[in-house]
């Protein structure tokens, strides 16, 4: 596979299993681990959600990213940044501002981040039912101790 190439529809688990049947494939598998590290932790969703079609100051995306610390959101825009996906613009003012907006490449994940995020809200009382009802079936198993 050339490394442009990659199948026609990566929701096909069958062909996303054998992606990994060569060392060319294996070595991109693994980068592809690697971007989805970046993008998939919730921090990110959440910023480059924010970040859709506008370019947003860091005290607001601190603001409308709930619950996130400074720490965390610096380091999440600067993963973003290096990857690629964000770009950060310093405007030369006092106090210092700046900027944060996606880039071209970071817009192409929109759509796919937006359906994400989107499906966890709508479906996070579904997953809080099953999770409450895993752990009640966890606590009512006899322990190996107790056997």
């Amino acid at each position: 596979m050339a490394s442009n190439d990659r199948p026609a529809n990566l929701a096909n688990v069958a062909e996303l299993a054998s992606v990994a049947s060569d060392p060319d494939d294996h070595r991109r598998a693994c980068k592809a681990r690697d971007i989805l590290d970046r993008i998939g932790d919730k921090w990110s969703l959440l910023v480059i959600r924010r970040l859709s079609n506008e370019t947003v100051r860091f005290t607001e995306l601190r603001r409308d990213v709930t619950g996130i610390s400074q720490r965390m959101l610096t380091a999440t825009l600067r993963g973003l940044e290096r990857d690629g996906i964000v770009s950060r613009t310093v405007h030369p003012v006092v106090p210092p501002r700046v900027d944060y907006a996606l880039t071209e490449l970071g817009q192409t994940l929109l759509a796919s981040v937006c359906t994400l995020v989107s499906w966890s809200y709508d479906h996070s009382d579904q997953i809080d039912e099953a999770r409450s009802a895993y752990d009640q079936r966890q606590a009512d198993k006899p322990r190996v101790s107790e056997l």
